[in-house]
């Protein structure tokens, strides 16, 4: 019997698969690394550019409070840094440092030869398609 609504379907298989990866791809981290709360701080401080708090905390659905602590730890740390905000001068915005990259980048490191192992055991067909849904989950985040 078939899916009375295919794109429910879809949207089911889809979601399973990206938890499972999502959750196999945590297993990889340091357990000494930076919490996973830093490094989407990071991660949104990479690909967007200075940011605001404010900013910071919708693009993870949470309290400005809440990420308070962890910029002044990120900044403590010499992995973000506080600029004067072009746009008003009253506020500010926090950027990220090279050593916010690199730490960064260490983080990702590992998970990404962990998946690129896994990969490696996929055809060569397999691995297109891969790449093509992948460009299409980047779609749908965004």
């Amino acid at each position: 019997m078939s899916d009375p609504d295919p794109d429910l379907s879809v949207a089911r298989a889809v979601r399973r698969a990206t938890q499972r990866l999502s959750r196999r791809l945590q297993l990889q981290r340091d357990a000494d690394g930076l919490s996973l709360t830093k490094i989407s701080m990071l991660g949104h401080l990479a690909r967007k550019g200075p940011l605001t708090a404010g900013a910071l905390a919708a693009a993870d659905r949470l309290q400005p409070q809440s990420v308070t602590r962890v910029l002044a730890d990120l900044e403590a740390d010499g992995h973000i840094e506080r600029l004067e905000n072009p746009a008003d001068k009253r506020q500010r915005v926090f950027a990220i440092t090279p050593a916010g990259r690199a730490a960064l980048g260490a983080d990702m490191r590992v998970r990404d030869e962990w998946l690129a192992s896994a990969v490696a055991s996929l055809t060569p067909a397999e691995r297109d398609a891969l790449l093509r849904a992948a460009a299409i989950l980047e779609r749908l985040a965004d």
